[in-house]
């Protein structure tokens, strides 16, 4: 039986002059065609090889011994190399590119851009992608709270924050309250769990430690201060919204900070306002 958008081991069966013919061990009636541009110097009739089946542009079903980027019901990060009004087309290694329909992206894509991408077999047969990749995505990764891991930013969402696949294979996010600074869909980002939920899923926090995070954060503070040609116009009382949208920390690590630097005398924190010495 061949299985389309997977790796299998199949039998040449007959030589012709455009390639091998192979079949399933048992199945020989049923044949696929390997390219003779595919099959390795001395591969004979009765040989098995290890192939990648798709269709090509014709919609023929065609075996390679080139392996993709991404195979059945599998994640990865692939380039998008065309759009047109359909949808967009992915690099995936093969000759024949990957189609990514637009009911299929979660936001707008661009040729150049990276997107996290699964591969599934749609209605009429043929092999997509699809960048809705939580359903693709395994619990139980294999770390534990205070691990530093890697991932890949897919989805955002107002109400959780920045969902990422860790390790392009774990589900993982960074919650709303730990999710400061600039990182779009497609990032590539380093992370620390934070947490282990029950069910295995990863919280995740871009920033360090507190004490680790301490001296990054006051030299922000210092170079916004600069910004602001040395007055900036709130202090540690401010809301945290605005807080958040000027500094990128929280509330409480922008109080920390503010006061190591009061504490250093590298400010002065008078009438509502913070000024540099």
């Amino acid at each position: 039986m061949f299985r389309i958008g997977e790796s299998q081991k199949l039998k040449a069966v007959k030589e012709t002059a455009h390639g091998l013919f192979l079949a399933a061990e048992g199945e020989e009636k049923e044949r696929v065609l390997l390219p003779g541009a595919q099959v390795k110097t001395g591969t004979k009739v009765g040989d098995y090889v290890d192939v990648f089946l798709y269709r090509d542009s014709e919609d023929r079903l065609i075996a390679t011994t080139k392996m993709p980027l991404v195979t059945l019901g599998k994640i990865a990060r692939m380039n998008v190399v065309a759009v047109n009004k359909v949808g967009a087309f992915l690099d995936w290694g093969l000759e024949k590119d990957l189609f990514l329909p637009f009911k299929e992206q979660t936001k707008k894509v661009s040729v150049g851009e990276g997107v996290l991408a699964a591969l599934y077999v749609d209605k009429s047969g043929r092999l997509a992608a699809t960048m809705n990749v939580y359903p693709y995505l395994e619990n139980h990764a294999p770390y534990v709270e205070g691990d530093d891991v890697e991932g890949i930013a897919y989805e955002f969402s107002d109400k959780f924050g920045m969902f990422v696949a860790v390790d392009e294979k774990y589900q993982a996010i960074i919650p709303k309250r730990e999710f400061f600074g600039d990182v779009r869909i497609g990032d590539r980002i380093r992370a620390r769990v934070s947490r282990v939920r029950e069910d295995g899923r990863l919280d995740l926090s871009i920033r360090e430690k507190a004490y680790l995070q301490m001296e990054p954060d006051m030299e922000k503070i210092l170079e916004l201060l600069d910004s602001y040609q040395g007055v900036l116009p709130f202090t540690e009382k401010a809301d945290p919204a605005v807080i958040r949208r000027e500094t990128g920390m929280s509330k409480n690590e922008f109080k920390r900070a503010v006061g190591h630097l009061y504490k250093e005398r590298k400010i002065t924190i008078t009438d509502g306002v913070i000024r540099r010495v």
